[in-house]
């Protein structure tokens, strides 16, 4: 998936020197040509992986687990993805591989346009529910991300904003899909914490202590909002911020 930061390409650091094994498996090739052809690929042994985290959580993929889905032995795993780090970035990159940018072609309405491209991301974490607490604690630009990443910049070039202001727009976009995500699943792993949140917040408003937040809670009744409405009203709120020119 894509990045909630910014990237910083002000300070690009140097390429990798002649024989310099480098740090990002995106600077590594995938085979170098030499030898039998590879049993295995990057793709199916991130799909291997996915699997395994939609099925049993992010903490049950190790390079043991995938190496047992692929029916490979896990020692040589490593021959293709050297660490665990490199597998979770080949997995949030194929994540980031979802989407039909046939379906997300820009329209030159910059609003509408980020509205549908947040529902795609939407959609995909939902699909992923390890992905949102992955991207903000490691986030990645592999090719599938940089893609994301340059669509977005196409989307919002009719805003008039520069570029490293829309960068800076992607980044609280998907922060905020990513941080509602992790919500959703919060609170639908936790329905009697949430029962007892709400007990707990109502009788507070009413103790008297609080006035401001009974107002607010005042003007909440009825039944509990539709999810996705919420978001889209959040998301309204977010795109008028990101699409806002910056501050003198």
């Amino acid at each position: 998936m894509p990045s909630s930061n910014p990237p910083n390409s002000s300070s690009t650091a140097p390429a990798p020197q002649p024989g310099e094994v480098p740090e990002l498996i995106w600077l590594r090739p995938e085979r170098t040509g030499r030898g039998p052809r590879p049993a295995h690929s990057r793709t199916s042994i991130a799909a291997a992986a996915i699997a395994v985290a939609d099925a049993e959580g992010l903490d049950a993929v190790s390079m043991r687990r995938v190496a047992a889905a692929l029916g490979a032995g896990t020692m040589s795993l490593y021959n293709y993805v050297p660490k665990k780090e490199h597998l979770l970035d080949l997995m949030l990159d194929a994540v980031a591989g979802e989407y039909d940018y046939t379906a997300l072609a820009p329209t030159g309405d910059c609003r509408t346009d980020l509205r549908r491209l947040a529902h795609e991301q939407l959609a995909a974490l939902r699909r992923h529910p390890w992905v949102a607490g992955l991207v903000i604690a490691r986030p990645g630009l592999g090719p599938n991300a940089l893609r994301y990443t340059d669509h977005f910049l196409a989307v919002t070039e009719p805003s008039g904003l520069d570029g490293a202001t829309r960068l800076e727009a992607l980044a609280l976009l998907n922060g905020f899909v990513c941080q509602y995500a992790q919500y959703e699943r919060t609170a639908a792993a936790g329905a009697k914490w949430q029962a007892e949140l709400a007990g707990y917040l109502g009788r507070a408003a009413m103790s008297g202590q609080y006035p401001h937040l009974a107002a607010a809670f005042a003007t909440t009744g009825g039944p509990p909002a539709d999810p996705d409405a919420v978001f889209d009203r959040s998301l309204n709120r977010v795109i008028t911020a990101a699409l806002a020119p910056p501050a003198n």
